[in-house]
Formats: C-alpha cells, sequence, structure tokens
C-alpha cells in the first residue's frame, strides 16, 4: 500500500483530539439510554489512503512557504476511527482519487476485515457527495460526526451548509486559515479572479472582502482621482470570520479552535468544532472545547 505522505507534530495533535473526540462520543452513544436507539456514522471525507507515512527529508520551502516536518510513519484518521475502541454504526470514507479508494480498501480488508459490511468508500468529490448524503438521510433515526481534512481550500461553503441543516451531525472542519485564505489575499490589490472565487466559495459570501480590504480614495494636486485598496485583515481576523460564519448556521461553535502550527511556530490551520443539533450539541461542544484548549 502507497503511504499518504504528510504532516508532522501539527498533524498529530490535530489527530490526538479527534481520537480522543471519536472515544468519548461512543461513550455518550453506547451507555445514554435515550442516544442508544440511534444509529451513528462516520463521515471521512477527504480520507487518503486512511494511513499516513512520511520520509526524513531536509527542509525545504513549499508551496505554502514552510518547511518539510521530518516525520515517520504513523497512524491516520481513518485508522483511528476504525479501531476498536470507536464502533461506529456506519463507517464512510471519501476520496476523489482512485489510487486513495483502493488502498482504503486495502486496509480495511486486511486489519479491518470485521468491519468491511459497515464501511462504504467512495470514489467521488467529497463536496457534491456530502450535499446530496445530507438532504437525502432520514435525521430522525441517526446521528454523524464528518470529519473535513480538506487538501487546501477545498471545503465549499455549501457543504458546511448542508451539514448544519441536518441538526444532527458533529463537524470537524480543518480551516487552512494561514496558509491558505491569508496567502491568497494580496496586500495592495484583491486576489486574482480564481481565488476570489474561490475564497467566495470557501466562505459562502463575497463580504470577505469588505471584511479584509479597505477601499479608499484621494486627489491629487491635478484633480485627479486615485483609488487604492488595502489589506486591512491579518490570519487571525480571518479565521474570526470563518468563525463568525459557522456560527451563523450551526447553534454550538467552539470558541478557541485548536491552531496547529509548524515546527517554526508559524500558524497554519486551525481544526474548528461545531455541534447541529441543538439540544445534544452542547455536550459536543464542552467536550471539543476541552479537546482543543488542552493542547
Amino acid at each position: 500500500m502507497s503511504a499518504h505522505r504528510f504532516g508532522g507534530l501539527w498533524t498529530e495533535r490535530k489527530l490526538a483530539a479527534l481520537r480522543e473526540y471519536l472515544k468519548q462520543y461512543q461513550v455518550i452513544f453506547t451507555r445514554n439510554e435515550a442516544a442508544r436507539s440511534f444509529q451513528t456514522v462516520y463521515v471521512d471525507a477527504f480520507a487518503g489512503t486512511g494511513e499516513r507515512g512520511s520520509r526524513q527529508e531536509e527542509e525545504t520551502e513549499s508551496l505554502f512557504g514552510y518547511g518539510e516536518e521530518a516525520r515517520q510513519f504513523q497512524t491516520g484518521s481513518a485508522q483511528i476511527a476504525l479501531s476498536p475502541e470507536h464502533k461506529f454504526h456506519r463507517y464512510v470514507f471519501i476520496d476523489s482519487k482512485a489510487t486513495h479508494v483502493a488502498a482504503l480498501q486495502n486496509l480495511i480488508e486486511v486489519e479491518f476485515p470485521e468491519l468491511k459490511e459497515r464501511s462504504e468508500i467512495v470514489l467521488e468529490d467529497a463536496n457534491t457527495w456530502l450535499q446530496k448524503w445530507c438532504a437525502g438521510q432520514d435525521w430522525r433515526l441517526q446521528r454523524a460526526v464528518v470529519f473535513l481534512d480538506p487538501y487546501g481550500m477545498s471545503v465549499e461553503w455549501r457543504t458546511i451548509e448542508a451539514i448544519a441543516k441536518t441538526k444532527a451531525i458533529d463537524l470537524w472542519v480543518l480551516f487552512p486559515f494561514a496558509i491558505g485564505a491569508n496567502r491568497m489575499m494580496p496586500k495592495d490589490v484583491l486576489p486574482e479572479t480564481p481565488w476570489a472565487f474561490r475564497l467566495t466559495s470557501v466562505f459562502g459570501t463575497v463580504d470577505w472582502i469588505k471584511r479584509c480590504y479597505r477601499k479608499s480614495s484621494d486627489t491629487d494636486l491635478f484633480g485627479a482621482t486615485r483609488n487604492s485598496i488595502t489589506k486591512i485583515a491579518g490570519a487571525d481576523e480571518i479565521l474570526e470570520f470563518f468563525l463568525e460564519r459557522l456560527r451563523l448556521v450551526f447553534p454550538h461553535v467552539v470558541e478557541k479552535p485548536l491552531v496547529l502550527y509548524n515546527s517554526n511556530r508559524t500558524p497554519m490551520y486551525a481544526l474548528c468544532f461545531a455541534a447541529g443539533n441543538p439540544k445534544g450539541g452542547k455536550t459536543a461542544v464542552k467536550i471539543a472545547s476541552y479537546l482543543t484548549s488542552k493542547r
């Protein structure tokens, strides 16, 4: 099986939070009499190969400008979800690459054959599949955890809205606020059209422009008007805007997400959590808040 190479210590922190949350989630749905009536589903929407591995490399500047972390083979999110202490009634793993899907199938057949009948592996765009799936399920009978760990700025706001509308899903989403959104926004000009479209897709609104840029004009000595634009938002402000957007569609959102840094202490991602169930979401956010604050 080909190893899915990514991450470093920041990945360990992300996966540790997911591991502990799934453990606590299953405690609730196995010990609570009212919760036991629900079918539980785990969805990993950008699942990769299910494993992650790495090579020892010299630090080099990547596309996003941070050094490649020296790292070794580790357990990935799919393996964490499939582990014995996390027993969901159903598992769904989605990836758009056929090689990743084949690796996931092999992982389950070899390491988790007892869960093969419970597992569905989907070769499709995660946004497309999730939006259809959320709209087509009977959420009176089931509850779910969805883990969105995208490749760059891949999660569409329409997907997040679809998840929130179910009022039955706990969402973990990795948002590349510093190495993604912030770097797509130049300092003294609006982003080029493809990046602007991507930012609008991620935030679900063009309001990111007025939140992140200030337009001004002045008149020179000859009476000519000159217009200018200045970026006024840094990475922290961009993250807060994303959290505000989450609060518009989810009744419960963790106020302080888990910010993940590289080895040089440069912020990269924020692991954000939101719960769609108006009642049960209070407990979910309490657990998630503890996990994002203690690390």
